[in-house]
This record gives C-alpha cells, structure tokens and sequence, in this order.
C-alpha cells in the first residue's frame, strides 16, 4: 500500500489503514516500538508489560505463594 508522508508539529506522521492496525493489534493510545534499519522503518505494537494490582493477585497459586519470612528482631523502637 502506498501512503503519503505529513507534515505534524515539527515532526512527520504516516496515518496506519484501519486494516493494518487491527490486523497488528493497534489502537487510538498503543504503545508502538519504531526502529530504523537502513533506510527501513518498522513499527509494532509494543507489548504491555504493567499489570493492574488485581491482575497481579489474580496470578497468585499455591505453587508461586511466598510465604512470610521472620529475618530479625526489633532493632528500634517499633511497637512489635
């Protein structure tokens, strides 16, 4: 597909097909990675490496569970 190249604030902007960016999983607000090889552009979706606390807790098992741990005594004046 050919595209034309515009001019944004002192930068450029290409505008993805509606098709290309569903098919790659991109939406209004993705993350994208841009990398440059040569004279090639790339772009993809950059993966979503934050979980939300409750996505976080949700992954707790019994076979990942940490149990609490007992490393010293007070060593101030804390009230426990």
């Amino acid at each position: 597909m050919e595209s034309k190249v515009k001019k944004w604030g002192n930068s450029l902007g290409v505008r993805i097909p509606k098709s290309f960016s569903t098919q790659a999983g991109i939406t209004e607000g993705s993350s994208i990675e841009i990398n440059i090889d040569g004279d090639k552009i790339t772009i993809a979706p950059k993966h979503k490496n934050e979980c939300s606390i409750d996505e976080l807790v949700s992954m707790i098992s019994e076979d990942n569970v940490h149990y609490e741990i007992k490393t010293d005594g007070p060593v101030g004046n804390e009230i426990w």
